[in-house]
């Protein structure tokens, strides 16, 4: 019976000690992961050249909220949180779908899902929404836009990556909205909600400098 005694004192597992190690382990790398992309997002915040009255209050509400959230990323932790979504340029203009929610023309996009960053979650929403295959430039992920503003019961730090795209007609699958276009940037500019505008003037100066082309 002392043998057995020993042998179970030898292999008994501490629950204070072990198992929490390793959770801790796990959560300590998760958070360096988190830290890690709202890093990388804070520094392309802070170089965005705000230009317009809504774009310097963007950006100001952006830095703010990037200093009190947690996890600026989750949509569950705090009504305030970062999404992706994407500019898309190509030969035929620019890619605008109808939300049917805010009824209106927007560039498409959405929350970014655990673990991803927001230029990710650009390019997989992009795809999802719009049935394109999308890509960032050749060299990386450019950040085009910010716009903060209110989303139903939410608040959308909505960071706005340069997509690029072929000439293909969008083709979105079914439970995504049907009414997804080009428009050249004039079209857009006509029919974007307010938010994009700014947004759009940037991709026509991008087009110009890129290649002079009137889009």
């Amino acid at each position: 019976m002392a043998r057995w005694a020993v042998l179970r004192r030898a292999y008994r597992v501490d629950p204070t000690k072990a198992v929490p190690g390793k959770m801790a382990d796990v959560d300590r790398q998760r958070h360096e992961e988190r830290d890690e992309r709202a890093v990388r997002v804070r520094e392309a915040v802070t170089a965005f050249d705000a230009a317009t009255e809504r774009e310097v209050a963007s950006r100001a509400r952006f830095l703010a909220e990037l200093d009190r959230l947690a996890d600026p990323f989750s949509r569950d932790d705090d009504p305030v949180h970062v999404t992706g979504s994407a500019i898309v340029t190509g030969r035929r203009g620019t890619v605008l779908h109808w939300h049917k929610r805010i009824g209106g023309w927007l560039q498409p996009g959405g929350h970014v899902d655990p673990g991803e960053t927001p230029w990710e979650a650009a390019l997989r929403e992009t795809g999802e929404e719009t049935g394109l295959a999308v890509r960032h430039p050749v060299g990386g992920p450019v950040l085009l836009h910010l716009d903060a503003h209110p989303a139903g019961a939410h608040f959308h730090l909505d960071l706005r990556y340069l997509l690029t795209a072929a000439d293909n007609d969008p083709a979105p699958p079914p439970g995504e909205s049907q009414q997804v276009r080009w428009f050249t940037l004039a079209e857009a500019m006509e029919v974007a909600d307010d938010a994009l505008i700014d947004g759009l003037r940037r991709l026509q100066s991008y087009v110009e400098v890129s290649d002079g082309g009137e889009r």
